[in-house]
């Protein structure tokens, strides 16, 4: 017996190694960034439903007592109070380097102007804004809320004969290079004779304006904010209040008609409450950060992100994709226009919102570059663990060997710098976890829509969790939602619920699918009554199927025409 059990010492050494090994893989392992209980349970699911819908969805950052936060602090009533004026730093706005102070002087300045220069008169006039993302784009925005004149906004530039005829503003304001264009339409239609252009910048102005003069007043940008400078900033207006309209934001719904939502001052700065949270407490949004947007201002998503940034003074940027009016041919959405925001003194990005088309380029860049180095499948395989593990960094043994440089390559200086990814609407599910190998920092899919100031849905930053596919017929309900990633919860600050439920296949243990419809303070008023109903709740034209865990998948109303 005892020359059956004999180990020799190479037996012995390599049952020690094998024993620390296992040991160490235990002790080595990753903890999970968020616990999983958190993870499993993401939305707070009333007890009771009405017959064809689904029980009401909310936030569980929301609180026990069910009050949905209508502004970020109790001191921002209105927009013009997002600028904190203790705020005394300096921070960049596109390439300009400017303080609340100098914002506030301006838009008083402008204010003026164009209460007393153009004419405008307060709750009585509406400008239509045809800007492209830019300083003047918030000042002008500023001026004319804190005057009490609704602006109009356009989501795309084919919308604008639509709107020109069904909604005539009393001016509008328009960047030089796009006067030609308006003028023509307006000297078609006789109707808008009484245009005021007022216009920003000289680049394409058109010449032999004088013809024109009998039937349009111009304006120069410039010289009415220089004028209301002379006024010494002054004017006589009535306070602005948070019920108060201050936009009409236009877009073009799934059935290809003209659709409007209008926006109260408690609408935005709702929305700005709800986009500040899209990241944790101890790694929120703040003056130190750099944000670079994919989004223009001329839609609520992107306006709402953009005041977000002024409360918390931090520098902003929008990329060249995000202009709706003047766009230079060749434009993609790659990294290249995020690097090209740079330009100038504009500090290196630390948050970015973009859009699904970059997220896969810059991916897809970085995965080219990885599997270049002999190490990439051994780290591949390491990190994918770790990611299961719910676990995620850039600064692991495997990412530099495996990731580092190729990061670099792409990303440049931005590689470092780089905290917070939160990517809108429509990314595969396919695509998440290759996304998150690849650029290793916590990324959030939300979710956004013309009817709603900010986000509607947003994932949390550590949520890893893979589900299998749905399989079986595709006429299942579930299984046409299989392709899409969850995008989270609902905010904050928006309650969600489902209409159009198969009331027999829910009792039967399916997932919820049905039609969404929401309600809360950072969800506009639709002009179209038919979208309006009972109790406050809106309808947005989009369906959505809710997991287990409370996340939704959203389809768009594209998706919902074509199904």
């Amino acid at each position: 017996m005892p020359d059956l059990l004999a180990i020799d010492e190479t037996s012995l050494a390599l049952g020690l190694v094998l024993i620390l090994l296992f040991i160490a893989g235990i002790f080595l392992k990753p903890d999970s960034l968020v616990h999983p209980i958190l993870l499993g349970r993401q939305s707070d699911v009333d007890k009771v439903r009405k017959k064809g819908e689904s029980a009401i969805y909310r936030n569980y950052g929301t609180g026990l007592m069910g009050r949905l936060p209508g502004r970020p602090s109790k001191e921002v009533q209105v927009l013009s109070d997002l600028l904190k004026p203790d705020f005394e730093g300096a921070r960049f706005l596109w390439s300009h380097e400017v303080s609340n102070v100098e914002i506030l002087r301006r838009v008083a300045a402008l204010g003026a102007g164009l209460v007393n220069v153009a004419g405008l008169r307060e709750r009585e006039s509406n400008v239509l804004l045809l800007l492209n993302d830019g300083i003047e784009f918030i000042i002008t925005d500023l001026a004319l809320a804190s005057h009490s004149i609704p602006s109009f906004t356009l989501t795309s530039l084919t919308l604008l004969t639509a709107v020109l005829e069904s909604h005539p503003p009393s001016a509008i304001v328009l960047h030089a290079s796009f006067v030609s264009q308006v003028l023509e339409l307006i000297i078609e239609n006789h109707e808008f004779a009484q245009h005021t252009l007022i216009v920003v910048g000289d680049d394409g102005m058109p010449k032999n304006l004088d013809r024109y003069r009998n039937k349009v007043k111009i304006l120069r940008w410039e010289d009415v904010e220089g004028e209301g400078s002379k006024l010494g900033g002054s004017a006589s207006r009535a306070p602005a209040e948070s019920k108060d309209v201050f936009t009409v934001s236009f877009y073009e719904g799934g059935d290809n008609e003209l659709k409007a939502t209008q926006f109260t001052h408690e609408n935005l700065t709702a929305g700005v409450a709800s986009m500040k949270f899209l990241l944790p407490f101890n790694a929120g949004i703040s003056p130190a950060d750099c944000i670079v947007s994919a989004f223009s201002l001329s839609t609520p998503y992107g306006r709402t992100l953009a005041y977000t940034a002024l409360y918390e003074g931090t520098s902003f940027a929008t990329v060249k994709s995000a202009s709706l009016y003047i766009v230079d041919e060749g434009n993609s959405r790659t990294v290249s226009e995020v690097l090209n925001v740079m330009q100038g003194n504009f500090p290196t990005p630390t948050i970015l919102f973009l859009t699904p088309q970059h997220l896969d380029f810059i991916s897809s860049s970085i995965l080219s570059q990885a599997k270049k180095s002999f190490l990439f499948f051994l780290a591949r395989r390491h990190k994918l663990a770790a990611l299961q593990a719910g676990f995620i960094s850039q600064d692991s043994f495997w990412d530099r060997f495996g990731f580092s440089s190729a990061r670099n390559m792409v990303l440049r200086n931005m590689d470092r710098k780089i905290r917070a990814l939160i990517i809108t609407s429509g990314v595969p599910a396919e695509n998440v976890t290759p996304s998150r190998l690849a650029i290793s920092v916590p990324l959030v899919h939300a979710h956004a829509h013309p009817a709603v100031a900010g986000p509607v849905f947003a994932s949390h930053p550590q949520d890893f969790q893979v589900f299998p596919s749905v399989t079986g017929d595709r006429k299942n309900e579930e299984s046409r939602f299989a392709k899409n990633a969850h995008v989270g919860p609902p905010v904050l600050n928006v309650e969600v619920k489902l209409i159009g439920l198969d009331d027999t296949s829910v009792v039967g243990g399916a997932k919820p699918v049905g039609e969404i419809v929401l309600r809360g303070p950072s969800v506009g008023k639709p002009l179209d009554e038919g979208r309006i109903l009972p109790d406050g709740w809106i309808r947005i034209h989009e369906s959505a199927m809710v997991q287990n865990n409370g996340t939704f998948k959203v389809q768009t109303s594209n998706e919902v025409l074509k199904t």
